[in-house]
């Protein structure tokens, strides 16, 4: 095994799996084994459940149908058809693929559990999963089909339709072949579906919660993003670093907003426009909102954020399976698979994604209106009136904010009953989780449109210089999008910009000069 601990297996069964792993497996294609303690413990609970497929007595999920069905007893000619057949009937999903790195996640966080020793299935259906994430074989996953209810049901079904040999899958190429086909190429034998496993494969809250674990690494570093740019329009629209001093935020001791106003500090050290109305004849006496509440914004995001990874970090740790096989050897039926904590913990974070980019847009506006910016030309246009400048990015911003306030309502209030009233009460969590990977998305684009004209505006307050951490940043969008100038195709350059926020390029410049901020 490789010493690298960036090309090393991720080794599943010797504790929860962290976030850093999943993000690792996820999105780095690392490849995954099984402990040997996980193995150990996987054949323990195996052993329990085939003494109760022999007891003439009905035990749910191992001699019994399921849901609204679960009365019926199954005699042991028929269950592998059972388990084959809860499968494919629940493989029901619709509509357009989900993204790679989600699937790869689910994968791994149902390995995860399967690890736990908690579900009743054969080490070679743990194994199978593992070779299948080492080997780059992702099935394809539908985006509708989960209520987050007996966990991700649909999408977890396409899944183990492909540990089966059925179904769609993609190659680590990316090519799409008949899963059968892939499993051949790469040496791994289809699993013959025994007593329980089908629906130990089936019956957790692993794709809404892989998606929680990716949102999070996102916003996180979104964050910082959010800092440096609200920084660059303090200083170019010729605000005060003075409110964000550290004795003022300790009145107010919450711990997010104390970060977020050290990290603009930072970013505004040395900078001469800030330095340049600093002076006891300056006639602004406070800064509007968008400026000077900035660390009260996006510190109460960062505490949002810290209370939503402790839910993470109790669900990776979870072993969510119905029934469960308990340390003592019972099989109980439970309602762990509700995913009611992840869905309330996804919808927080579309909450403080909207607001965060509801008051960039409101920063990027005071720039385009000559009546607020301090003496900058109207939409920063190099002629205005025969040019527009950024007139159209603001309104391309603002669509996007108001697309993530309609994505900020929660999913989770939400609940459709299904199996015949059985299952009376779900948690949308999936779609909570969908929608927040598009407003993070959005965000992003929002984040990159104010760097983008922030720049812009600090360059027209030449031949005043801005700070060297927004200089660095000012510089790293430079090398993709020119400066101050006539009309151009505006298009593009957003792009670039985003491009640049989505690589994390842009807070890497302003740390070149900080150093990592909080």
């Amino acid at each position: 095994m490789s010493s690298d601990p960036n090309t090393a297996p991720v080794v599943v069964g010797t504790g929860p799996v962290t976030p850093a792993e999943v993000v690792r497996v996820a999105r780095e294609g690392a490849a995954v084994r099984l402990s040997g303690e996980a193995l150990t413990a996987i054949a323990a609970s195996r052993a329990r459940v085939e003494e109760l497929a022999a007891d003439p007595r009905p035990v749910y999920g191992v001699s019994t149908g399921f849901g609204a069905l679960a009365v019926r007893h199954i005699p042991p000619e028929l269950r592998t058809r059972l388990q084959r057949g809860l499968v494919r009937s629940h493989a029901a999903g619709s509509g357009a693929e989900v993204e790679r790195e989600v699937v790869r996640a689910m994968m791994l966080l149902r390995l995860s559990t399967l690890a736990t020793g908690h579900t009743g299935v054969r080490p070679v259906v743990a194994e199978t999963y593992a070779a299948l994430l080492s080997a780059g074989i992702t099935p394809v996953v539908p985006e509708y089909g989960s209520l987050g209810c007996s966990g991700d049901l649909a999408p977890l079904a396409h899944v183990a339709m492909a540990v089966m040999g059925e179904g769609t899958v993609r190659d680590a190429e990316g090519v799409a072949l008949p899963a059968a086909a892939a499993l051949e190429a790469a040496g791994i034998a289809p699993v013959e579906l025994a007593e329980k496993e089908g629906l130990a494969l089936i019956n957790g809250t692993d794709g809404m919660l892989g998606m929680l674990v990716l949102a999070c690494h996102d916003l996180r570093a979104l964050l910082r993003l959010a800092d440096v740019t609200a920084a660059m329009s303090v200083e170019g629209l010729l605000g005060t670093d003075k409110v964000f001093a550290a004795d003022l935020q300790a009145l107010r001791p919450h711990p997010g907003q104390a970060v977020a106003a050290a990290n603009m500090t930072r970013l505004l050290a040395d900078s001469p426009i800030v330095a340049s109305h600093a002076t006891p004849d300056c006639t602004v006496v406070q800064d509007a909102y968008s400026l000077r509440c900035a660390p009260q914004v996006a510190g109460a995001a960062r505490d949002t954020l810290d209370h939503v990874e402790r839910v993470a970090g109790r669900e990776l740790a979870a072993a969510v399976d119905n029934p469960v096989v308990t340390l003592d050897g019972r099989v109980e039926s439970n309602g762990n698979f509700h995913g009611a904590p992840i869905a309330y913990a996804l919808d927080f974070l579309a909450i403080v994604t909207a607001d965060l980019a509801s008051i960039s847009e409101r920063r990027t506006d005071r720039f385009l209106d000559r009546a607020r910016n301090h003496g900058l030309p109207p939409f920063l246009a190099d002629d205005p009136g025969v040019d527009s400048g950024h007139m159209i990015a603001q309104y391309t911003q603002a669509a996007l904010v108001t697309e993530l306030k309609r994505l900020a309502a929660p999913a989770s209030v939400d609940s459709i009953p299904s199996s015949a009233m059985q299952e009376d009460h779900v948690s949308m969590g999936w779609s909570a989780a969908r929608k927040l990977r598009r407003a993070l998305d959005g965000l992003t684009r929002v984040l990159a449109i104010e760097a983008l004209t922030a720049a812009r505006g600090l360059d027209l307050r030449t031949p005043l210089t801005p700070a060297p951490a927004t200089a660095a940043v000012i510089a790293t969008l430079r090398t993709r999008i020119p400066g101050p100038g006539p009309d151009r195709h505006l298009a593009p350059e957003i792009e670039a910009a985003v491009a640049l926020a989505a690589s994390g390029a842009l807070v890497a410049a302003a740390e070149s000069v900080t150093g990592p901020l909080g």
